[in-house]
């Protein structure tokens, strides 16, 4: 009765687009029992949809780039419903450097190769607060480099996330108005 139970419930999940990771109430298959974040695969860029890209035009910025923010097609239907991130929701931003080129068109600029990654994971119940320092205001954090994609380098949302995320405190920590998807 109760693998019936779990497979009908796979199959509704399923029907209500549900990324494949995701299963009610756990976190989604990246996150470690630890509070460790891994970057998705590759694929999130052909499987997830696209919220919105910005530039960073100051040379000087470490933000410097082109902006691409992603998430799976059933985070942006709940915030679209809700207008509130589910639990488990992964956002995902990919800065890629500048390079530009001269054409009949005019000059142009345009994405070049990845340079960072950085992986929002929903947390609304704080599995992970207080016990992992990359677990605070409602999300899990992580940044990987493109010398080294598979190893999660930042070292706390206090000293690496926080100094360019407080001034959307009051957008549950996200850069939304970048993101006409969610609209």
């Amino acid at each position: 009765m109760i693998k019936i139970v779990v497979a009908a419930c796979a199959l509704i999940l399923g029907a209500a687009g549900l990324p494949a990771y995701l299963t009610a109430g756990d976190l989604p298959k990246i996150v470690g029992q630890d509070g460790s974040i891994e970057r998705p695969g590759a694929d999130f860029r052909r499987d997830w949809s696209h919220l919105g890209s910005w530039a960073v035009l100051d040379k000087d910025s470490a933000a410097h780039g082109i902006h691409d923010v992603y998430a799976t097609r059933a985070t942006v239907d709940a915030f679209r419903a809700t207008g509130k991130y589910p639990d488990g929701a992964v956002l995902v931003k990919e800065i890629r450097s500048f390079e530009t080129d001269q054409l009949t068109t005019g000059n142009v600029a345009y994405a070049g190769n990845p340079a960072v990654w950085f992986v929002m994971v929903k947390d609304s119940t704080g599995r992970f607060e207080g016990k992992n320092p990359l677990w605070a205001e409602g999300w899990g954090w992580a940044m990987f480099q493109a010398d080294n994609p598979e190893k999660q380098i930042a070292e706390s949302f206090e000293a690496s996330c926080m100094g360019c995320h407080t001034p959307v405190a009051k957008t549950d920590w996200v850069f939304q108005s970048g993101y006409p998807t969610l609209k």
